[in-house]
């Protein structure tokens, strides 16, 4: 599995150890984990969180990730950035039960964490612990395990209520600001990362014609 790490500009100081967590845990399960910064708080390129959710979007539904780890002060905003977006589905995680939970029940495609808000002594751990919870082992089984049925069930309807509710990835990337795209799209390592695994032809057509 592709892992995106997305970090905003309020707790970005905090990527390097939100990264070091994140390999720690994914990389001997066998993921590949994508930083897309921001890498610190002096970055040329800064996101908010809303960026991180238009990131996320781009990233999730031209299949350069299959999964995207971002957050904010609370979690909260990078969440509903997220959750603004066609085809993301994503959690506010804020310990090891969240995430497995998350994963068990609602199988979505992002978690949104808090790195201010109770961010603070062996925070690493907790980091660890979450994507242990998250990332080890296969996810949607349900929980408790015989209402499995039911919850897979709801996560279709819910898939199709958002497939109705939302316009397809590209026409919003055609639609939104150009500016704040452009600033989505002007991390250090976007480029690289993003058009060496993206799949959707289309909008690594229309996001090169952005970026050069």
């Amino acid at each position: 599995m592709k892992i995106a790490l997305i970090n905003e500009n309020s707790q970005a100081a905090k990527n390097g150890i939100i990264f070091d967590a994140l390999k720690t845990v994914a990389e001997p399960l066998g993921h590949t984990v994508f930083n897309y910064g921001m890498y610190g708080a002096d970055d040329k390129a800064s996101l908010t969180y809303v960026m991180n959710g238009l990131l996320a979007g781009i990233l999730l539904n031209s299949k350069a990730a299959d999964f995207v780890v971002t957050g904010c002060g609370t979690g909260m905003g990078a969440m509903l950035a997220c959750n603004s977006m066609p085809g993301v589905f994503c959690g506010l995680v804020i310990d090891p039960t969240d995430a497995f939970l998350f994963g068990q029940i609602n199988d979505g495609n992002a978690i949104s964490m808090p790195y201010a808000k109770g961010f603070g002594w062996a925070a690493e751990l907790n980091l660890q612990d979450v994507y242990r919870k998250l990332f080890d082992g296969e996810r949607g089984l349900g929980y408790p395990k015989e209402r499995a049925e039911i919850m897979a069930k709801n996560r279709g309807i819910l898939k199709d209520l958002k497939a109705a509710s939302c316009k397809d990835m590209l026409t919003v990337l055609k639609t939104i600001d150009q500016d704040l795209l452009k600033a989505a799209v002007a991390g250090e390592k976007f480029s690289e990362y993003f058009f060496a695994n993206a799949q959707d032809e289309e909008m690594k057509a229309y996001i090169k014609g952005l970026v050069g």
